[in-house]
């Protein structure tokens, strides 16, 4: 089954079909919110949205292992991510739709792995492809069948939050090799792997990163969230055609 977890601009799924809501618990703690149980193109899907549904929630206090876990105890093997990011990158400006293949985390603090007693075997989870290489070309497929833009590619610099970054920090990351930076990327897509479902994100570049074109004096909130909720329709299109692609 596939979950779609959903961040700034997509609380909601407007073209999901809902059979149930419900209210979850794990040995973590309570998830962001209800899940709504439904059908998208008759496809059963899960929905979450991950900072629950009055946007209340910020990044750094997101219950991530609780997220997952319900969602894999719900029967969910793969989870497809919907996140806004900033652009580092020259050429990702704002409404540009990404399926980044890299991330580099610099949050701390969280909740990062299952793997958090003395008490029981750990694993050491293979990290080097921190995407579902399948899921992603899913997503891409889908984008372009629907005729959506969607570029292939680019490293995702996990931040803290919930405050932005400065220039000085965004220029250390485009040091780092970062293209786009966002605040839920990590430890989402670890643990994810840890339960072994497959995780891909799309990204949607929102605002010019602290220190490019528009963001050189200051970022908008107010132009950041126009520009989520305006490329959310384009990203519900690529949804409903991934829930029709099966394998590569």
């Amino acid at each position: 089954m596939l979950a779609i977890i959903g961040g700034r601009g997509l609380t909601e799924l407007a073209n999901l079909e809902i059979t149930h809501r419900q209210v979850l618990r794990t040995p973590y703690g309570e998830p962001s919110c209800a899940f709504l149980f439904g059908t998208l193109n008759q496809h059963e899907v899960i929905f979450l949205a991950r900072h629950g549904y009055g946007y209340t929630i910020p990044p750094h206090l997101v219950n991530y292992r609780a997220n997952l876990w319900a969602l894999r105890e719900q029967g969910v093997n793969e989870v497809v991510s919907v996140a806004t990011v900033g652009g580092i990158r020259a050429d990702l400006t704002p409404g540009i739709i990404v399926v980044p293949d890299q991330i580099i985390d610099y949050t701390h603090g969280r909740d990062a792995t299952f793997f958090d007693t003395r008490d029981t075997s750990y694993t050491n989870v293979d990290f080097t492809l921190p995407y579902c290489p399948r899921l992603r070309r899913r997503i891409l497929r889908s984008a372009a069948e629907v005729q959506q833009p969607c570029l292939d590619g680019g490293v995702y610099a996990a931040t803290q939050g919930p405050r932005l970054d400065s220039v000085a920090e965004i220029n250390r990351y485009e040091r780092d090799g970062a293209d786009m930076v966002g605040m839920t990327g990590m430890p989402e897509t670890a643990l994810a792997m840890e339960l072994e479902m497959n995780y891909a994100t799309i990204a949607v570049v929102v605002n010019h990163a602290a220190g490019r074109g528009d963001s050189k004096n200051g970022i908008h909130m107010e132009q950041v969230n126009v520009a989520a909720s305006a490329a959310m329709a384009r990203v519900r299109s690529i949804l409903e055609c991934v829930v029709n692609c099966d394998g590569d």
